[in-house]
């Protein structure tokens, strides 16, 4: 009777090992596919003087005038180092753009802009959405920069793009069918996969620990 029940707790550890390991097999294929998703992506970060009312409209003013000329010239970019090549260049133009906004609405603010690695948490956009993580993002910083933000993805220049055309413009910029897979995946799926690469970057950490 007890090697019975031996036998029993024996299986279900087993299966219980089996799901772990199956768990983060997943989760580590995951995290590979989110990390070559990084490096095929741009976003616009946006940040305001503070979270008053003025700062934040001054904020998402200075973000149309830059949006404009930034998906304007990512538009001719036929990949990710063609297109972070052209917003360096653009860099000074970007910034005095931006100067120009603050200063047509009255405000003596500072401004700048650069090009940095970010780390963002996960996004859900209209149609999509992207996985936390350090993403090159073309930072736009308001004043003290103290405020709420503002960010969208500007290369593949997917912040305006309509629906109907999101598929053409992202393989256009160099994503792939695991890339749109990752991102769009229906009924909110693409969360229970962001859950597995925090989950997974989670034990990463804790192994390193350790």
């Amino acid at each position: 009777m007890r090697k019975k029940t031996g036998n029993k707790l024996h299986t279900w550890e087993a299966a219980l090992l089996l799901a772990v390991a199956a768990a983060l097999l997943w989760g580590a294929c995951t995290l590979q596919r989110q990390d070559a998703l990084e490096q095929k992506v741009i976003r616009l970060h946006v940040i305001a003087n503070s979270d008053n009312e003025a700062d934040q409209a001054l904020k998402l003013r200075v973000r149309d005038r830059v949006l404009v000329l930034t998906e304007d010239i990512l538009r001719q970019s036929g990949d990710m180092e063609e297109a972070r090549q052209r917003l360096a260049e653009a860099l000074p133009r970007l910034q005095q753009m931006a100067a120009e906004e603050i200063a047509a609405q009255g405000s003596r603010y500072t401004v700048s802009a650069g090009l940095e690695e970010t780390e963002f948490p996960t996004r859900e956009y209209d149609g999509f959405a992207l996985p936390s993580g350090e993403y090159l993002a073309l930072r736009v910083v308001i004043g003290e920069g103290a405020g709420k933000n503002w960010w969208c993805v500007v290369f593949p220049p997917l912040c305006t793009t309509a629906a109907c055309d999101f598929q053409e413009t992202a393989v256009s910029g160099g994503l792939g069918e695991e890339d749109l897979s990752l991102i769009t995946e229906e009924d909110g799926g693409y969360v229970l996969r962001f859950r597995a690469v925090e989950l997974w970057e989670g034990l990463r950490q804790w192994l390193g620990k350790h």
